[in-house]
């Protein structure tokens, strides 16, 4: 049975993939930047059906991400196994407290992963490891030479113990291309005896591609592929519907076959990619002692071939009852837990609620608002949440949120007007300014809020008895992407709330059927599916 991967294969912001296997089994990291939990973390066992299994940054003694601006945070990890465990290297920018590269392990990707090992002698960003066959373990990354985006990438022995870097430093490679600018997310194989180095150059944007070069050892000197870049979708035209193709990783089958994972951004609407970079997968064949990816081709493709047996995960239920007393992986906050300012009602097998506190913080700070999302994974979806909420305040509000970042945003929420009566309204954030669009006059009792994108076009809509779907207005989203708004990140959506007066934090906290419902929201359920 031919088995095809569908690109990408990680739909949604999954930016900077960094894969190994295992067996049978290849793991898979992502960038995650401001999201908590951190670096999310998918299993396959055909590169092409991935299921989620976790994050390699879940507890908020782990690392601290409070404070962090938006598309800062955890950048670039690299995932690799040796010695039976897992470890991965990734880089903190503009953490409040510690920051830089650091150094996390775990026997079970899908369990409990170590504090960080930080490695204050680890200069730049992008650090990725790599284990030779004699077993000795080695740290390289990028350092930024100057303003301009001229950048070097070093490596040092590292002892894995201690998080160590010892032994002299060596700058193996400065970029393929001429007057090369961002060579960054350096990876090291070897094959045939030889050692390679793969980079992402020119930016993550339209300039993004991957290089190649070889020595015939691990501390250089590396020789430059006359036929760089050996991918990049530049010189497909404005036009072309995939764009930015970039920092890939490479992997090996059992039977000897060689992939790249890689990143990418689809375009539409225009130049704008709502959903961000997205992890693509592709074919890579060696030819006089090079790589060659998707030969007789040379891009990207939507459709690619994958030499391994199918094995598809059981399909996720596109509707989110909120069972149990955890959120599952597909779920986040910004820049930590909430705490006690969510609470699931449900347990295992049944439905429940998912109760927001109305916290005085909200998606224009630089904060942990009360706010759960999940990644816009289609250009056409359909998005919609069951809410019980009375708001007591002309602040209360609570709804539905789609969020690019601070500056950038749409809410319908339930609320109420200036003369105290309850409403749905649609409110706008762009570039900072913020707008009422619409209002919808509401009944008490509990009201259904949906949106649903055709391309740009962002509908947003409520629904209570004895009214049927009412449509609360239309936005043009194209100030929802990174192209327009700036950053690294795509679209993420999901309920919200917040409140326009504290509530101490010392307040004991009370059963759940003693709780005051006008300080939380209650969502019983919410539900995300790609439109017909």
């Amino acid at each position: 049975m031919t088995l095809y991967a569908d690109n990408p294969v990680l739909p949604g912001c999954h930016p900077d993939p960094s894969v190994c296997r295992v067996g049978q089994d290849y793991y898979l990291a992502n960038s995650s930047f401001e999201f908590f939990p951190g670096i999310p973390l998918h299993h396959s066992r055909d590169l092409v059906h991935w299921r989620p299994i976790g994050h390699a940054v879940d507890r908020p003694g782990q690392l601290a991400l409070g404070g962090v601006r938006a598309s800062g945070g955890l950048y670039a990890p690299t995932l690799r196994h040796a010695g039976g465990r897992f470890h991965l290297v990734c880089t903190l920018v503009d953490g409040l407290g510690a920051s830089g590269n650091f150094l996390i392990s775990a026997d079970d990707p899908a369990g409990a992963w170590s504090d960080p090992v930080w490695l204050p002698e680890a200069p730049g960003f992008d650090p990725s490891l790599f284990f030779d066959d004699d077993g000795s373990a080695y740290l390289l990354g990028t350092r930024q030479l100057d303003a301009a985006g001229h950048t070097e990438i070093w490596l040092r022995s590292l002892d894995l113990a201690t998080g160590g870097l010892t032994g002299p430093d060596h700058v193996l490679f400065r970029g393929a291309l001429r007057d090369a600018r961002w060579a960054e997310g350096p990876h090291l194989y070897r094959y045939g005896g030889a050692y390679y180095l793969v980079l992402a150059e020119g930016g993550t944007e339209y300039e993004h591609a991957v290089t190649v070069a070889r020595s015939r050892h691990v501390t250089g000197p590396y020789l430059n592929h006359a036929a760089n870049p050996v991918l990049t979708h530049r010189h497909l035209g404005l036009a072309y519907p995939v764009s930015g193709v970039g920092h890939a990783d490479l992997v090996e089958t059992p039977g000897g076959d060689w992939y790249a994972v890689l990143l990418g951004s689809r375009m539409y609407g225009g130049r704008y990619a709502n959903l961000g970079r997205e992890t693509f997968v592709a074919r890579v064949v060696w030819e006089d002692g090079w790589p060659v990816v998707n030969p007789g081709v040379g891009r990207v493709e939507e459709r690619a071939e994958v030499g391994l047996t199918p094995y598809p995960w059981p399909s996720q239920d596109p509707v989110d009852r909120f069972e149990g007393d955890t959120l599952g992986p597909h779920w986040n906050t910004l820049r930590g837990p909430l705490g006690e300012a969510a609470v699931l009602t449900g347990r295992p097998g049944r439905s429940g609620r998912l109760r927001l506190r109305l916290l005085p913080r909200t998606l224009a700070e630089p904060a942990t608002p009360a706010f759960v999302c999940r990644r816009q994974q289609h250009i056409d979806f359909a998005a919609e949440t069951a809410l019980d909420f009375e708001p007591a305040a002309p602040g209360d509000a609570a709804g539905l949120a789609v969020l690019q970042n601070p500056e950038n945003h749409l809410t319908a929420l339930v609320t109420l007007d200036g003369q105290g009566r309850k409403v749905a309204r649609l409110t706008e954030r762009r570039c900072g300014a913020q707008t009422v669009l619409a209002e919808l006059p509401l009944q008490e009792g509990p009201v259904r809020i949906g949106v649903q994108a055709r391309g740009q076009e962002y509908t947003l809509s409520c629904v209570q008895p004895p009214h049927g779907r009412r449509e609360l207005g239309t936005v043009e989203g194209r100030f929802l992407s990174s192209q327009a708004a700036g950053g690294f990140t795509g679209v993420v959506l999901g309920p919200y709330a917040t409140g326009s007066a504290p509530v101490p934090e010392s307040r004991p906290r009370q059963p759940a059927d003693q709780q005051q419902p006008h300080r939380y929201a209650e969502f019983d359920w919410f539900r995300y599916e790609p439109a017909g």
